[in-house]
């Protein structure tokens, strides 16, 4: 059992060497587009620090937090948005594309994870280089903060599982484009999605909040994790983030079953 695992992760690594190879090789080819998605998301992660910056030049705390700590948030939030933006966002808006034409069926007919394919398979390079600038200000507002060992150890660990989490949900909240002519407009629900998980679950009224750290969870993307940063006894946010990340991926898994027995390929 345990060889077989081994095997097919080996397996999945090996496709994956291709795809990356595959894309910078792609995205060398249009060096000005390279470098303005490097710009691009530059001036958002700029923005988006910048204005906290300026709310605080009016209030000493928001909630419970004094500017370091929300920024240090906020940079956390970033680190799963360039990770989002590096291995999947790509995805995302060319799956109605591959829905609208036909040409799922050919994946499908893959012999891989058909879920791999579609959403790990459209690697942005430029945004994988921006690491360096979200790891960055991590790291700065981490040490202003003076974070433990124990916390540098495990951020890295819990950036990943804040990127399970946020795309385990819009994975499932994509599949809906399997019921609609045009689905592209999924990906604007999304995006607003992620406009509010950016900030903390205490700003929100308490009936917000609960509904977003329980019945659709994105506050637990960042709010439970850092949470658990700053007080290690804070930790049952944390525990209904593990909870969540199962839970969705194993609804993806059923929805997705479920979208393919709806699919009509447009090329048959």
């Amino acid at each position: 059992m345990v060889k077989h695992i081994f095997s097919r992760i080996k397996h999945y690594l090996s496709v994956y060497q291709g795809i990356v190879i595959t894309n910078f090789i792609e995205s060398m080819n249009f060096r000005l587009h390279f470098f303005l998605l490097i710009l691009m998301d530059l001036l958002f992660y700029i923005s988006a620090l910048a204005s906290i910056h300026i709310i605080y030049n009016h209030v000493e705390t928001i909630g419970v937090w004094n500017r370091e700590q929300l920024l240090f948030f906020v940079a956390f939030m970033l680190g799963i948005n360039q990770l989002t933006m590096t291995f999947v966002s790509e995805a995302y808006w060319r799956f109605p594309e591959l829905i609208r034409t036909g040409d799922l069926d050919f994946i499908l007919l893959k012999p891989i994870g058909a879920v791999f394919s579609v959403f790990f398979r459209y690697l942005r390079p430029g945004s994988m280089l921006n690491m360096i600038f979200t790891w960055g200000v991590i790291i700065y507002y981490g040490l202003i903060l003076n974070l433990s060992v124990f916390d540098w150890c495990a951020l890295p660990f819990l950036l990943v599982l804040g990127f399970l989490l946020q795309n385990a949900i819009e994975m499932v909240i994509s599949c809906s484009m399997f019921w609609m002519l045009e689905g592209s407009g999924v990906n604007f629900v999304r995006m607003e999605l992620q406009q509010l998980a950016r900030w903390p679950d205490f700003i929100y009224n308490k009936i917000v909040s609960r509904i977003l750290m329980t019945i659709l969870p994105i506050l637990l993307i960042g709010s439970a994790p850092i949470r658990f940063l700053f007080n290690a006894n804070d930790w049952l946010p944390f525990l209904g983030m593990g909870l969540a990340i199962l839970l969705f991926w194993g609804v993806l898994r059923f929805v997705w079953q479920l979208g393919l027995a709806s699919y009509e390929s447009a090329s048959s």
